[in-house]
């Protein structure tokens, strides 16, 4: 819900700062703005929940902990990727490819009850999957549309 708050928060907020400076409305510019945004925001997590979401990689998979720094890392980077004109493209197919890729680890954890932010197992569960599938749908619909579509 949070990644979901802060893109729209930012989307707002880049549409009338934009209008303001550029004095007409980009709503493209806006949306991968708020993009880069909410990836930086959940960016921020990987580090600060470094535990809890290594939690939700399967047991089969080594170096969890450097799994979870590296995928922030990625984050951040396709974030910048977002704002600058050349990488725009390339970026926006990377970050649909990324979230399809992490959707996996998000079904994992609500499986388990995965509180990735306790690092506990007294997540939503299943129920969780409700919000966080058309979330990542959203997400990646939102990415093609306003960076892919127009690069």
């Amino acid at each position: 819900m949070k990644p979901l708050i802060v893109l729209l928060f930012s989307f707002t907020i880049s549409v009338f700062l934009i209008k303001i400076i550029k004095k007409e409305y980009d709503i493209e510019l806006s949306a991968r703005i708020a993009m880069a945004i909410m990836l930086l925001f959940t960016a921020i997590g990987h580090f600060v929940f470094t535990k809890g979401m290594s939690m939700m990689i399967p047991s089969f998979i080594p170096a969890k902990e450097s799994f979870v720094y590296l995928t922030g890392i990625i984050e951040i980077l396709l974030a910048i990727g977002l704002l600058v004109p050349k990488l725009q493209y390339l970026s926006g197919w990377g970050l649909i490819v990324f979230l399809a890729l992490m959707l996996p680890a998000n079904v994992y954890a609500a499986m388990n009850n995965l509180n990735y932010q306790t690092g506990t197992l007294d997540g939503k569960g299943i129920t969780y999957l409700w919000f966080r599938i058309p979330l990542q749908i959203l997400f990646i619909i939102w990415t093609y549309m306003c960076v892919i579509r127009n690069a």
